[in-house]
C-alpha cells in the first residue's frame, strides 16, 4: 500500500476513533446531570430539602474526581476500550436502580457508585485521541471532543424534558430510566471504531516536535511503575498550579449547571418545564466555549493557552455581577449563555493537560485535572445548597465571581511557570 492510501486509512481511523468516543459521550450525561433537572420534583417526592439533595448530588462528584485520579492511568494498564464499555454499562445499571429508591441515604451511595463508573470515560478517551492527532491539532481535536461533552448536557436538558412529558405518571424517576436507553445504544460505535493506538491498527506512532521526550517519558513508566507519574506531575509546581485553577473551573461549571435549574424555578417562579428551557443557554453556551476556546489558542495566540484564561476569567466576574440583578426570563437567559461561554474553561485545561503529558502519559494528566475539577465540583455540590438556603441565591454567583478572581491571578503566575521533569 502506498504512502498516500496509508495516510487515508490512518486519517479515516483517527476521525473514527474521534467521534465514536465523541458521539458516546453525547449521550452520557444522561446518567449524570439528570438529577439536576429534577431536584425541586425529587426533593418533593421524597419528602427533603434541596440542600439535601446537594449531598446526594456532591457524593457523585467525590467519587468521580478520585475515580479520575486512578481511571486516567489504570486504562493504559487494562485498556482504554474495556474501561470505556465498562463505565457505560454500569452507569445505567445504577441510575435504573436508584429509579426505584426511596431513601437519601441508599441514592447518595448508589450516586457515588454512579460516579465512580462515569469516570471511566473522560480521560481514557482524551488519552487515546492524542495518540491519533499530532500536537498542531491538538486544539482542534480537544476543542472537538469537549464541544461534544458541552453538547452532551444540551442533550440531557432536552432527554429529560421529553421523559418527563412521556411518562408524567413517573414523576422524577423518568430521568433516571429511558434515558439511559441510548446511552447504552451509543458504545456500539466505541465497540466498531475506536482504536487505542494507532500500532494496533498496523501503523507507526505519530512524530511530532515531542517525539523524542514522549519516547523517553514512556520507557521510564515502564521501568518504574504505576504511580511513577504521579510522583512527576506532583512534583511539578505548574502542574499544582492548573489543580486549583481546575477545581475552581469545576465550582465555576458545575455551579451553575446544578444550581441554575433550581434558580429557575424557585427565585423566578418558573415550572421545572420552563426552567429548563431557560438553563438550556448554559450549556449550549459551555459547548461553544469547548469547541472555539482551544481552537483560538491554536489559531490566533500560536499555542499559548494561558490568554483565553485571563479573557475569560474576566468576563465571567463581570457576569456574575450582573447575573443575580436580572429578575426578567429573556434577558436572564441571554446572560446565562454569555456565562456559558466564558466561564467554561476547562475545554483550554484538557488542552494543556495533552501539552504537559504528551502522548506518554497525557490520559494520566487529564485524569489529575480532572480530579480537581470535580473536586471543585464536589465542594458546590455540598456546600452551595447550605449556603443558598442560609444567606439567599446572590450568594451563590458572588463566591463564584470571587473565585475567578482567584483564577485570573493563578492564570497570570501559571503563564511564566516551566515543567521541569516532563
Amino acid at each position: 500500500m502506498d504512502k498516500t492510501n496509508i495516510s487515508k486509512r490512518f486519517n479515516k481511523i483517527a476521525w473514527l476513533t474521534l467521534l465514536s468516543f465523541g458521539l458516546t459521550y453525547l449521550f452520557f450525561y444522561n446518567g449524570r446531570q439528570n438529577i439536576n433537572l429534577v431536584m425541586s420534583e425529587m426533593a418533593i417526592g421524597l419528602g427533603t430539602d434541596t440542600a439535601a439533595l446537594g449531598v446526594v448530588s456532591s457524593s457523585l462528584f467525590w467519587c468521580y474526581a478520585f475515580g479520575q485520579l486512578i481511571n486516567g492511568r489504570l486504562g493504559a494498564l487494562v485498556g482504554y476500550k474495556r474501561l470505556i464499555i465498562v463505565g457505560v454499562i454500569a452507569s445505567a445499571v445504577l441510575n435504573v436502580i436508584i429509579s426505584f429508591q426511596h431513601s437519601i441515604p441508599v441514592i447518595a451511595v448508589l450516586w457515588g457508585l454512579n460516579g465512580f463508573f462515569q469516570s471511566m470515560l473522560w480521560s481514557n478517551g482524551l488519552g487515546v485521541i492524542n495518540k491519533w492527532w499530532p500536537k498542531s491539532k491538538r486544539g482542534f481535536t480537544t476543542g472537538l471532543t469537549t464541544f461534544f461533552s458541552g453538547m452532551a448536557q444540551v442533550v440531557t436538558y432536552l432527554t429529560i424534558l421529553l421523559c418527563l412529558e412521556l411518562n408524567p405518571e413517573w414523576g422524577w424517576r423518568s430521568a433516571f430510566r429511558l434515558p439511559m436507553i441510548p446511552m447504552v445504544v451509543m458504545i456500539i460505535a466505541i465497540v466498531f471504531f475506536f482504536k487505542e493506538e494507532p500500532q494496533k491498527a498496523g501503523f507507526a506512532p505519530i512524530v511530532d516536535e515531542d517525539a523524542e521526550r514522549d519516547s523517553q517519558l514512556i520507557k521510564e513508566i515502564e521501568s518504574k511503575g504505576f504511580f511513577y507519574p504521579y510522583k512527576i506531575l506532583f512534583s511539578e509546581p505548574k502542574v499544582i498550579v492548573f489543580c486549583l485553577i481546575s477545581a475552581i473551573a469545576g465550582i465555576g461549571r458545575y455551579g451553575l449547571l446544578t444550581w441554575v435549574p433550581t434558580y429557575f424555578t424557585e427565585s423566578l417562579g418558573l415550572t421545572i418545564k420552563d426552567g429548563i428551557f431557560s438553563s438550556i443557554l448554559l450549556p449550549v453556551g459551555q459547548a461553544c466555549a469547548m469547541f472555539i476556546f482551544p481552537i483560538i489558542t491554536d489559531k490566533l495566540l500560536k499555542g499559548k493557552r494561558e490568554p483565553m484564561l485571563v479573557i475569560a476569567s474576566i468576563i465571567t466576574i463581570a457576569g456574575m455581577i450582573i447575573f443575580p440583578f436580572i429578575k426578567v426570563q429573556t434577558l436572564a437567559s441571554i446572560i446565562l449563555f454569555v456565562l456559558g461561554v466564558f466561564a467554561m474553561v476547562t475545554g483550554v485545561i484538557w488542552t494543556i493537560a495533552g501539552d504537559i503529558g504528551g502522548k506518554a502519559f497525557s490520559s494520566t494528566v487529564v485524569g489529575v485535572f480532572d480530579w480537581a475539577v470535580y473536586m471543585g465540583a464536589a465542594f458546590q455540590a455540598a456546600m452551595f445548597g447550605f449556603v443558598k438556603d442560609k444567606f439567599g441565591w446572590n450568594s451563590i454567583f458572588i463566591i463564584i465571581g470571587a473565585l475567578y478572581v482567584i483564577l485570573l491571578v493563578l492564570t497570570l503566575i501559571a503563564r511564566k511557570m516551566k515543567t521541569r521533569k516532563i
